[in-house]
């Protein structure tokens, strides 16, 4: 569908083009200030086929894509930027679009996972071969991951000195200004045009409901709960930030309780590169000097932790970070009692309301997150790829650094990984960060009833079967 967009878009003029990824924002937006600053710029954005290395969206984060671009295409149309929304290969699609608009230039927001590197520094030789220019921009990230390594200049293992040294450089980094992107002065998007660029987004059937997809459509409820793009990624920064502000503020407090609303919510928006992390940074050291400052800062910290991981250990999804755990006993079919874990109904109450949230709505809290995951791995036993592989599937904001970094630090073969010691006892978690059982009712209505499940497995024993193997691991290792 995209092809047909390209005989009308080659009547106007066009100096550059801008390769939109995972940065779905036109404010502080390097690549496009750039491309803008040549001159009038169109813009593409591939929905890549599968590569080695590189795996297909999942499913959930496929909806916010759609509704995203959605959001993206609009926002640029009032600047008269037609955005292409194109499928396949980018290695193929880029320089074939840049030569048939006879662009000059093409800027693109920086990559670090090394097969998309890859890709992208192919794309870069095809077109220097074509006599245009490339450049790359950061912006996904608080410092890129070469900015951020040890005094002998080796990355970082262990989040605590990492953050120390990238709190250091952030408050040494003067905060950026960056001006409003020009609308394009010399293209007339005709209306059939704009039509067609609408209906190339449909054509790459991102959403379970297109016809070619040939299932159910289990996104049918996510537009009641989720605005995707960055008006709304704004919307909700402005309702967070005030808390952040005051003495009496929840974040920091209240953050790990499932049943109340102390989060941001920004995860998605974050995740598609809708809001700045710079901005978001710089926006919350300007609300004060506070606990709830800190803490959230610690998290957009950690998100960089993840990625400057991935950018050294590019198969972070496939294999563990500390290889002494590929001779664990993990479970490696998904049988019956994977598919408890996945349903929840696995009888432990917070996992298995954490379970249906995700299904239901795209999205888990983050300390739900982090029980379930320990039910899986340590008690159940259960490999974390297969964890990950699920959630990767069913979150909105399925992230290819933070998914499986927090799955390998939970499961305890990861860097920085929780102690050997650390497993997270299902009830105890209830008990403590749901007290109430608001949370669980909320998303398990049968509990606790007499159809409600006995748990499926014994919470202690298991701990111990865990804790026996682990230290095997580390006699072997010794």
């Amino acid at each position: 569908m995209w092809h047909t967009t390209v005989p009308m878009l080659e009547r106007q003029k066009f100096s550059s083009m801008m390769w939109f990824r995972d940065d779905l924002r036109i404010t502080d937006n390097l690549a496009l200030h750039h491309a803008r600053s040549v001159g009038d710029t169109a813009a593409v954005y591939v929905v890549e086929s599968p590569s080695p290395g590189v795996r297909k969206l999942g499913g959930a984060a496929s909806w916010w894509l759609h509704h995203s671009l959605v959001s993206l295409q609009a926002s640029l149309l009032e600047l008269g930027i037609p955005l292409v929304i194109a499928s396949g290969n980018a290695v193929d699609i880029i320089p074939r679009l840049a030569a048939s608009l006879q662009v000059t230039t093409v800027a693109w927001s920086q990559r670090y996972h090394k097969p998309q590197a890859v890709i992208d520094d192919t794309v870069a030789t095809l077109l220097a071969k074509q006599e245009i220019t490339s450049s790359s921009f950061p912006g996904a990230l608080l410092a890129e991951p070469w900015e951020i390594v040890t005094k002998t200049a080796s990355p970082y293992r262990v989040y605590t000195p990492f953050a120390a040294n990238l709190q250091g450089f952030l408050h040494d980094r003067p905060v950026a200004e960056i001006p409003p992107v020009p609308a394009n002065s010399g293209v007339r998007l005709e209306e059939k045009l704009v039509e067609l660029l609408r209906a190339a987004l449909l054509d790459v059937a991102l959403l379970p409901s297109h016809p070619s997809r040939n299932e159910p459509d289990w996104a049918v409820d996510f537009g009641a709960l989720w605005t995707p793009g960055e008006p709304a990624a704004w919307r909700r920064w402005d309702a967070f930030s005030p808390t952040l502000q005051t003495a009496a503020g929840r974040y920091a407090s209240e953050r790990d309780f499932p049943a109340v609303a102390a989060t941001s919510g920004l995860s998605p928006h974050i995740r598609f590169g809708e809001i700045s992390i710079r901005t978001l940074y710089d926006s919350a050291r300007e609300c004060g000097d506070n606990d709830d400052v800190s803490r959230f800062c610690a998290e957009l910290m950690w998100r960089d932790f993840a990625w400057n991981r991935l950018y050294h250990l590019p198969n972070l999804a496939t294999e563990n970070s500390r290889r002494e755990f590929d001779n664990f006993p993990w479970r490696s079919t998904p049988d019956k009692d994977f598919a408890l874990w996945c349903e929840g109904n696995t009888g432990f109450a917070l996992v298995d309301a954490g379970m249906r949230e995700l299904r239901s709505t795209g999205f888990m809290h983050n300390r739900v997150r982090m029980v379930t995951a320990s039910l899986l791995t340590k008690n159940l036993g259960f490999d974390w790829r297969l964890g990950e592989q699920w959630f990767w599937d069913q979150l909105v904001d399925a992230d290819p650094a933070c998914n499986p970094f927090n799955w390998q630090w939970v499961a305890g073969c990861g860097d920085d990984a929780a102690p050997y010691f650390r497993i997270f006892n299902p009830h105890n978690q209830a008990k403590r960060f749901d007290p109430t059982n608001e949370y669980i009712t909320r998303w398990v209505p049968e509990y606790p009833t007499m159809v409600y499940p006995e748990p499926m497995v014994d919470a202690g024993e298991t701990r111990q079967l865990a804790l026996a193997a682990y230290q095997q691991i580390k006699t072997n290792q010794s």
